[in-house]
């Protein structure tokens, strides 16, 4: 046995001694053993044996600029030299300044609070708004909305305004009771209505729930554009700007969770920006640190920020993370906004995102293809199957071809690194093609 079959035997072996890994039936890897990864570079990983995979999904959508980035990692090779952590309560450091006021600028929110993930941020998103209208005189609000199909995160109170069964139906009992509206998914069209027409009707369903219901809501929380882990369903963004209006009319907050789809994933640096609208909540974390750290944020307004401005202790928001605005994440967060600004990252992936839509007509003309897709640098389609393990079974079929693919259901997606080149789009969608050739 060679010295790295031996090195990859004894990483997995240690692996599925010790680790618990995440989202996974850990008896499932006694039949498909998870990959260890030796390192990355750019689009690809590569295993102790030398075989390279395709990143095509941003390893869980956080990787925007590729693996081992020598910008980031010369970012965070100087913040080590300087410093790595210091607690955020009564300290503060540049980094997390710096980060704070660049976000400002360019959510047009000016308070960041900082969290560790997704996850996170969607719980501190919650809990301000429910503590806001506590401090404003109308405790009576503390109800929240969410659209079917939705998902927030897997935390108590984020996941209360998950939709997806097999995250929440386990933990029902533990879940604070919200309402689920009509997702504005453009795959609901009735015959002859435009993704504008699904849009506004469901934005009616949310009329008539925020004409009963506003006086005990909080807020509406929305994945804007894309509600991705429920299956990528897409939306017109028209949604968005009925939802704004109709909030403010019934004195009800708008939280964005802008996790997966901020950062220019939708071709925007923030999706919210294409209906024109500001939510009084920004969740961000996945891709704000190019993959390299946790760290998550969440922004709002000046009115939300001085409601809790007071003498009196409770007033204020008590949250807290040990490792809120650590250091060495600030600076890589910092690092991948440089990257924005000085590729012109957003105009470069409108171009990327053609390329790779066009490469991929003959995915959606496949006879095995329903409801392709595409949003920005994120495509999708359903896969027609009665196979209820399809979805291992593809993504097992791809890293045989060199591809980290992930499917969710019989939904495969595709969200890259914002560095794909020509050569690499055209393997992976060969490789699509020659997969939905001999699954099942």
């Amino acid at each position: 046995m060679s010295a790295q079959l031996s090195q990859n035997q004894d990483l997995l072996s240690r692996t599925l001694r010790s680790v618990w890994h995440p989202c996974t039936q850990m008896k499932h890897h006694e039949r498909m053993p998870p990959v260890p990864i030796a390192r990355g570079n750019g689009m690809w990983l590569y295993d102790f044996d030398g075989n390279r995979y395709l990143d095509a999904i941003s390893s869980w959508w956080v990787n925007l600029f590729g693996h081992a980035n020598p910008r980031i990692n010369a970012a965070l090779s100087g913040q080590l030299d300087r410093l790595e952590h210091v607690m955020l309560a009564g300290f503060t450091h540049e980094p997390v300044v710096q980060l704070s006021e660049r976000l400002a600028v360019l959510t047009g929110l000016s308070h960041s609070f900082y969290g560790s993930d997704g996850a996170s941020a969607v719980e501190i998103a919650l809990k301000m708004s429910f503590h806001y209208w506590k401090n404003f005189g109308r405790p009576q609000k503390t109800a929240f909305l969410s659209l079917k199909n939705g998902y927030h995160g897997e935390t108590v109170g984020a996941l209360s305004v998950t939709d997806v069964p097999l995250f929440r139906d386990t933990y029902a009992a533990l879940l604070q009771r919200t309402t689920q509206l009509p997702s504005p998914d453009w795959r609901n069209a009735r015959p002859g209505e435009s993704s504008e027409q699904v849009a506004i009707r469901a934005a009616s369903a949310l009329e008539a729930v925020l004409v009963e219901q506003h006086e005990r809501t909080a807020a509406l929380i929305v994945e804007p554009l894309v509600q991705a882990a429920g299956g990528m369903a897409m939306y017109h963004p028209r949604y968005l700007r009925e939802a704004r209006a109709l909030c403010d009319r019934h004195g009800v907050h708008l939280i964005a969770d802008e996790i997966a789809v901020g950062y220019g994933r939708t071709g925007s640096f923030l999706a919210c920006e294409q209906a024109g609208i500001r939510p009084d909540f920004v969740c961000l974390s996945k891709g704000i640190t190019g993959g390299y750290l946790p760290l998550s944020v969440t922004l709002t307004t000046d009115e939300v920020y001085r409601v809790f401005y007071d003498d009196e202790m409770t007033r204020g928001f008590l949250h807290s993370h040990s490792y809120s605005g650590n250091a060495l994440a600030c600076r890589a967060a910092l690092a991948v906004l440089d990257i924005f600004e000085d590729d012109a990252v957003i105009a470069g992936n409108l171009a990327r995102s053609a390329q790779l839509t066009s490469r991929c007509a003959r995915i959606a003309d496949h006879p095995r293809t329903r409801q392709f897709r595409n949003t920005g640098m994120i495509w999708a389609f359903e896969i027609e199957t009665t196979d209820p393990q399809f979805a291992r079974k593809f993504h097992g079929h791809a890293l045989d071809r060199g591809l980290l693919l992930r499917p969710l259901g019989n939904t495969v997606y595709l969200m890259p690194p914002y560095i794909m080149e020509e050569e690499q789009m055209e393997m992976l969608v060969a490789g699509i093609c020659a997969i939905l050739d001999v699954t099942d």
